[in-house]
């Protein structure tokens, strides 16, 4: 490795998932301002609520980075889950890098471009587990971790200036079922050569003690599934195929097939298979054949643990799944938390469930029946006692979550800590580590299929109408500004009651609208644009009068 030059900068730039759970974005740039080359690390998305009415996926804005897309050397995932990877077939035509990835999350991605029609165009490169990556003054080693899906990676980076360890996600466990376990003994050598910077997960800083084992989760599994008369379905995360192969080993055991419900869940099975995973069970059984099966001796593996709208426990518990229905008798089991902002949606999707009699089991009673994929605070402990880093850099977590693991750095020793937001540029070094400029990370908003800012009209205007209402004007003008026909006037989103009812304030904002047509000069009234603003003022004042409201106005003038 060369000898760092006087002017040569290390540089942490989160654009995603600090102050933040999900839509991880980081950068690490090396050498001089004038001159650095930078790798991305993971580039995902995370996703919409209450707040984002009619948008579901959201990304990181690229806008910095792609001023500086001939000097990105690669983009590096640590693992396949979407707030890792979900946004590459999205924002890959901006930025234009190699992509480095190991064989589960290659898979996965490949699904991905293809459905954007870039699979010929990306360039993927397959890292072996453990393998390392030469990008420029960078060079990359993979540290096996373990998390909730297949091959999840921490990254050894090593440059001039200094060796950075980015965790990525990753929790200690001893028996993960699938897979390697933690390589305790490569982050204990990195600890020896020196480390300067650890870049480490958040989410449960707040947790005492440990996440726990899909080791423990199987025998739970196994045991209440056994216990169960009836049809049964499981609501898990597709993307952690150690609870999916748990679930289908234990139904196997209480003599049950396996039906596979929804699109991730049939995705995930097939990556998992493709590197040699859930080797030895059953064929599953189709949604159509399924319904042939005697009840106690069929178990669906479903997807919409989280009440999404469209998943295949949401059509169940609405009864408008084509193939399968529950009811009284049958079983849910949720192998899986509540992701924060979902807290509304899961409880409608139990309450569903519950209604048609199914019996519901869930963490809360069943503690055994799921375990986190991220570190609680005895994993962070240790894994600070084998990297001993110089700087620690909390990151993948709300404000909050970063500033106790900076607490804990603290109390654990570490000299220097930083708590950057997304959009801090960091220099690691040399010197003291320090935020030395700020720059723009925002959000792209997947809406109907088309990108648009953040702020964008659409959002804005349906946000606006989503706690106002609406109201629409029409109105038929000849020629010479007569007034021909109404206007008339339509609401959407607006009450009236015995006393006022809604037509009547419609008439009354209706001559009201009329009066302000009436005033205009006639000559003005030639131009739609002039009729129109006259309309929506007095529509807009009239309706905070009766409402106390400002419900969005458009004004419709047509011309005979």
């Amino acid at each position: 490795m060369t000898k760092p030059s006087p002017s040569d900068e290390l540089i942490f730039l989160p654009l995603g998932g600090s102050n933040e759970i999900g839509m991880n974005f980081n950068l690490y740039g090396y050498g001089p301002e004038e001159a650095r080359k930078w790798i991305v690390v993971d580039l995902g998305i995370t996703f919409g609520d209450q707040t984002t009415p009619g948008v579901e996926v959201i990304l990181p804005d690229p806008t910095f980075i792609e001023a500086y897309a001939d000097d990105i050397l690669g983009i590096v995932l640590t693992h396949a889950h979407e707030d890792h990877i979900g946004a590459v077939a999205w924002l890959w035509p901006r930025l234009k890098a190699p992509v480095y990835a190991t064989p589960f999350t290659a898979f996965l991605l490949r699904e991905k471009l293809r459905e954007k029609g870039l699979l010929d165009e990306v360039h993927i490169t397959e890292v072996a587990l453990g393998g390392s990556i030469e990008l420029g003054p960078f060079e990359l080693e993979l540290i096996t971790l373990t998390h909730s899906i297949p091959e999840p990676n921490g990254l050894a980076i090593r440059t001039p200036l200094g060796t950075i360890l980015h965790t990525g996600d990753w929790k200690i466990d001893p028996d993960p079922l699938l897979g390697a376990v933690t390589d305790a003994a490569a982050i204990r050598r990195l600890g020896d050569e020196g480390v300067l910077a650890m870049v480490c997960d958040s989410t449960n800083v707040f947790v005492d003690g440990v996440a726990g084992s899909e080791g423990e989760v199987r025998v739970a599994m196994t045991k209440l599934i056994g216990s169960l008369k009836g049809k049964i379905a499981v609501g898990c995360f597709a993307s952690n195929v150690a609870r999916m192969d748990t679930v289908i080993r234990a139904a196997e055991a209480a003599g049950r097939r396996v039906c596979l419900v929804g699109r991730s869940m049939h995705r995930m099975a097939a990556a998992a298979k493709s590197v040699g995973l859930m080797k030895g069970t059953a064929e599953f059984v189709s949604e159509k054949e399924a319904g042939y099966f005697p009840e106690s001796t069929i178990l669906y593996l479903c997807t919409g643990s989280q009440g999404e709208a469209r998943a295949a426990l949401s059509r169940i518990a609405s009864g408008t799944h084509p193939h399968i229905t529950l009811g009284k008798g049958d079983h849910a089991i949720f192998s899986s938390r509540v992701i924060p902002g979902n807290e509304v949606s899961i409880r409608a999707l139990q309450n569903g469930l519950a209604d048609r009699g199914v019996r519901l089991y869930t963490e809360r009673d069943h503690p055994g029946i799921h375990v986190s994929g991220h570190p609680c605070r005895d994993e962070l402990k240790q894994m600070y006692q084998w990297a001993r880093p110089q700087i620690a850099v909390p990151t993948h977590g709300e404000r909050r979550h970063l500033l106790e693991h900076a607490a804990l750095a603290k109390d654990l020793q570490v000299p220097m800590t930083v708590t950057p937001r997304n959009g801090d540029m960091v220099r690691l070094a040399p010197g003291h580590p320090s935020i030395i400029d700020e720059v723009p990370a925002g959000r792209l908003y997947v809406d109907a299929g088309v990108l648009t800012p953040e702020n964008g009209d659409a959002l804005k205007q349906r946000r606006h109408a989503a706690f106002n209402g609406a109201l629409t004007v029409s109105v038929v003008l000849d020629a010479k500004g007569k007034l021909v026909s109404g206007p008339q006037v339509r609401a959407l989103g607006l009450p009236g009651d015995e006393e006022y009812p809604l037509d009547d304030a419609l008439d009354d904002l209706a001559d009201e609208a009329e009066q302000a047509i009436r005033k205009i000069p006639g000559e003005d009234r030639a131009f739609d644009e002039i009729v129109e603003q006259a309309i929506c003022r007095v529509v807009k004042k009239g309706a905070y009068r009766i409402w106390e409201r400002k419900p969005m106005v458009e004004a419709v003038v047509l011309r005979i």
